[in-house]
């Protein structure tokens, strides 16, 4: 007689959620990129902070926000005194999306069902971290968490709350600061740092 199959074993550890996830191909967007690039961080860290999607240096690398971006992120958190080895920082998505223009890949949005197909990668994570709260960076790492609709310059530096009750911040992702008008650089940089400095209460000593 046949035994029956069993489900296939659920990843048990960040690593193993490495490879799982740089063999996946449940959307096209993991055979164009160079890895898959998981979060990185402390297993229990009381901050999980989201972005969209790696860039091309992080999908050279294989290491999130290490970029444009992820350099400006960390000149904020140095500025507010918060120490990016506390956070557990990872994207929504979790392959490098582009286009080519000449040789340069240039970031490209991931679609709905992209950002779908990776959303239980990022659950996965979650399970493993458990943060007390979230980061969320940008309007597709905003609506994944909270699963629905998120109008990022109206809801921005506000808790919001997802299903589980969780704490959800929600602010620009840095590279919307990158590209916004230089001349609104300063205004933008100290509103964004406003929104960053709601979480201060969770990674400072009072």
């Amino acid at each position: 007689m046949k035994k029956p199959e069993l489900p296939p074993t659920r990843p048990r550890s960040i690593e193993a959620l490495r490879k799982a996830t740089d063999a996946c191909r449940e959307c096209p967007l993991g055979a164009r990129a160079t890895q898959s690039v998981m979060g990185e961080g402390p297993l229990h860290a009381v901050l999980m902070v989201v972005g969209e999607q790696p860039g091309d240096k992080e999908d050279l690398l294989g290491r999130p926000f290490v970029g444009p971006a992820g350099r400006l992120f960390d000149r904020a958190i140095a500025e507010l005194g918060w120490r990016r080895e506390r956070l557990y920082i990872t994207n929504a998505v979790k392959h490098f999306k582009f286009e080519l223009r000449g040789k340069r890949r240039m970031h490209k949005t991931p679609a709905q069902r992209e950002i779908e197909a990776c959303r239980h990668w990022l659950e996965e994570e979650i399970a493993r971290v458990k943060p007390k709260a979230f980061l969320a960076l940008g309007a597709t790492a905003a609506r994944t968490l909270l699963q629905r609709p998120v109008a990022v310059m109206r809801e921005r530096g506000k808790w919001q709350e997802d299903a589980a009750g969780r704490r959800v911040l929600v602010t620009l992702h840095p590279s919307a600061l990158l590209r916004g008008d230089p001349a609104q650089r300063e205004a933008a940089w100290t509103a964004w740092l406003e929104d960053l400095s709601v979480a201060s209460d969770l990674l400072l000593p009072r």
